[in-house]
Formats: structure tokens, C-alpha cells, sequence
């Protein structure tokens, strides 16, 4: 008889336990609590996301089914679907998204040294945002449109890793450009940013915090050519200027030069505009690092089909956010797995395996020791991979 771990209790191994009862002392996740601790909530919806649980209910039947193993995978308490409801609806989200920083922390160490797209050398982040739509009248405090409601999930993406490194989670109505106002740059990274992120007042920010920025470029807007730098039009670059903006709020908000860098994509037939502080870099290479900024889509695509952040548990924004962030947790703690077990199979098929292998106590390495045939079986289905 093999007496080793559950699979489960293998991979919650990995977590920083002392760090998560800081978190809970900070915000008084035990107050009032008699034996459902934090802990196990975290447990509780570890699991719904790491086996796709659909409701409370299949939570409870799933876990309850299997009470002989429960202690052993680190339960303390037998839950019940009521308590959990009660938890996800009380205790304080920040728990769980102070939590996650942690992890995000760490994963980004383990990636750092990974290999990205663009021989660069500067930290790459995208921004961009998704909209998870909710029934308005279960979810009221969310209100969106007239007779709709929905959350939006504000993501800086790590392109070295895939790793998101900042999240906000906020109703629908917030308009993209205002987390600009929220977003702390860093000195040297060059952000990938949509032009929905337009605002010239914010774009400023961004390059007197030495940070750099590339940026879709509206149709209207209106500047005034400074200098033209000759271009190789093989590659499908049109045009590499330094440019001034003449619009008398836009150059007031934004009084420095800018470089206009315009390409003719083949392959999907249009033509894209980039604005840029960087200069130093080729005009070739600031459109192929505008080309990474995909990844951020590839990844909320990937956590929407691969995680449970589009049907919840609970109805207040707090069991809401307490939900997306653990699943954002789950995305983390799975890269840390991957990295530091050196799997080579995609994260995809890393997730199938353990969903139904929860409650075995067979050694994950023994689990993906056949790595050559799941990569085969990858390459096979249309499903999205990230840190392949």
C-alpha cells in the first residue's frame, strides 16, 4: 500500500504557509471563527478550481465523499456548502490577493531568466483588461449597462513567464485608461498598451517615471513631423519619424517629442501606427515587441477556459473577488510547479492530469513520466498553452 501524499497535499506543499497566516492575521481572517479556518476555505476552492468543481454543492459531495483523506490533504474542519458561502462571503478578499502578490513575487524570480521573444534585456509588461459578464440581477453592485452587469479584471502581464504581476478587479463601468492612475511604473520597463489607454496627461507620467511605453496610435490624431529616419520597406515599414503633437491640450499634457512608427502587416492585410518614447531601438524591433502584447489575450482566453472565473460561487463582490483571486493563485502556484519540477509538458496537460488525480498519493513526477506522449497529445487539440 502506497502511504505517500495526495496528489493534492503534493502541490499545496508548495506554499508559503507561514506568509498565508500573515496575510490572515492582517486582515483578521480568524476573528470570530470557531473551526472553519482560512485555510481550509483556501483549500475548499483550491480544489474547485483545480478539478472544475460548477457549485457549492459539487464542492461539498466531491470533498465529503472522501473524508478518510481529508486530514491527510490538510482539512481540518468537514465542510459544508453553507459554511463555505458564509466564509467566501465574509472573510476579506485582500486574504487571498495579498496572498497571490506573494506567489506572483516568487514566480517571477523562478522566470526571469527565461528566454523572450525579443532579444531584450528590459522587463516587457502588457496591459490590457476582460470583461466577465454577470447576471444583473444576482449581482447588482456590478452594474454595467442598463439591463447588465459585469466585472472587469485589469491585468500587467509579465511577458517573460506569462506571469500576471499586477491585477485590480473592478466593476464594469471603470474605463481602462483610469488604471494608469493606479499602476506604479517601473523605471526601464517597457509597457505594450492598447490605444484604448490613450491620454497623453498619463502617457507623460509614464516617461518622467523612466518608464517606456508602445502604443496603438489613433487615426485622428494630429502632429507635426520633426525628423524621418530612412526605412527598409522589404520589412513592411513605412515610416520611423520623430514627431510633436499640435493639438494645444494634447502637447500641453504631453510636451515632449514622440516617435510615430508605421507598418504594413501582409499578413492579416492592414496597416498599424505605433507611438513610442523609445528611440534607441530599431523601428523593426518596436514592432515585434508590440507583436508579444498578444500573450495578455492568449492568457485571459487561457484562465477563463481552463479556470472557474466565469460562473461563481456566491453573489456579493467580495465572494467574487475572493474567487478570481484564488483562481489567480492556482495560475501561479501551477507555474511554480511546473518550473521548479522542470516539467516539460504544457500547462494545459499539467492541469487535465492533476484534475483527476486529486485524491491518488502516486508522486507527480510519476504522474507525467510519459511527458513525450502528453506533448504529442498536445499538439493535437486546439486548447491554448502558455509556457510552452
Amino acid at each position: 500500500m502506497n502511504n505517500g501524499q495526495t496528489v493534492f497535499a503534493q502541490i499545496m506543499e508548495f506554499l508559503p504557509l507561514k506568509e498565508f497566516r500573515r496575510c490572515v492575521s492582517k486582515y483578521r481572517g480568524t476573528y470570530k471563527v470557531k473551526s472553519f479556518s482560512c485555510l481550509d476555505q483556501f483549500y475548499s476552492m483550491a480544489f474547485a478550481q483545480l478539478t472544475y468543481r460548477d457549485s457549492l454543492r459539487d464542492i461539498e459531495a466531491c470533498l465529503r465523499s472522501q473524508k478518510r483523506l481529508l486530514y491527510h490533504m490538510g482539512f481540518r474542519s468537514v465542510l459544508s456548502r453553507n459554511t463555505l458561502a458564509n466564509a467566501n462571503e465574509h472573510r476579506d478578499w485582500r486574504i487571498y490577493a495579498d496572498f497571490a502578490q506573494l506567489l506572483i513575487n516568487h514566480a517571477r524570480r523562478l522566470y526571469r531568466n527565461d528566454k523572450f521573444y525579443v532579444d531584450l534585456k528590459e522587463t516587457v509588461y502588457a496591459l490590457d483588461s476582460t470583461t466577465i459578464d454577470l447576471c444583473l440581477s444576482l449581482f447588482p453592485w456590478a452594474r454595467f449597462r442598463k439591463t447588465k452587469a459585469a466585472v472587469k479584471m485589469h491585468t500587467l502581464l509579465d511577458l517573460r513567464g506569462n506571469i500576471p504581476t499586477f491585477i485590480n478587479i473592478t466593476d464594469g463601468k471603470v474605463h481602462d485608461v483610469n488604471i494608469l492612475d493606479v499602476l506604479i511604473p517601473e523605471p526601464g520597463a517597457i509597457y505594450l498598451i492598447d490605444r484604448g489607454y490613450i491620454d497623453f496627461t498619463r502617457l507623460y507620467t509614464l516617461h518622467q517615471a523612466g518608464a517606456f511605453f508602445v502604443i496603438l496610435a489613433k487615426t485622428n490624431l494630429k502632429f507635426k513631423r520633426i525628423y524621418s529616419r530612412p526605412v527598409e520597406k522589404k520589412t513592411g515599414l513605412r515610416c520611423d519619424q520623430t514627431i510633436s503633437l499640435v493639438n494645444f491640450y494634447a502637447l500641453k499634457n504631453y510636451p515632449e517629442r514622440l516617435r510615430r512608427v508605421k507598418i504594413f502587416d501582409a499578413k492579416n492585410d492592414r496597416t498599424l501606427v505605433f507611438l513610442t518614447n523609445i528611440f534607441s531601438m530599431p523601428a523593426l524591433s518596436i514592432a515585434q515587441v508590440y507583436k508579444c502584447r498578444w500573450q495578455i489575450e492568449l492568457f485571459f482566453k487561457w484562465i477563463k477556459q481552463n479556470l472557474r472565473i466565469k460562473s461563481f460561487y456566491g453573489t456579493s463582490e467580495n465572494a467574487v473577488k475572493t474567487q478570481i483571486w484564488i483562481a489567480v493563485t492556482i495560475y501561479v502556484l501551477v507555474a511554480i510547479l511546473k518550473k521548479q519540477l522542470n516539467l516539460n509538458c504544457s500547462l494545459y496537460t499539467f492541469l487535465q492530469v492533476l484534475s483527476v488525480n486529486m485524491f491518488e498519493r502516486t508522486p507527480i513526477l510519476q504522474l507525467l513520466s510519459d511527458v513525450d506522449e502528453l506533448n504529442a497529445l498536445d499538439h493535437k487539440n486546439n486548447q491554448l498553452n502558455l509556457f510552452d
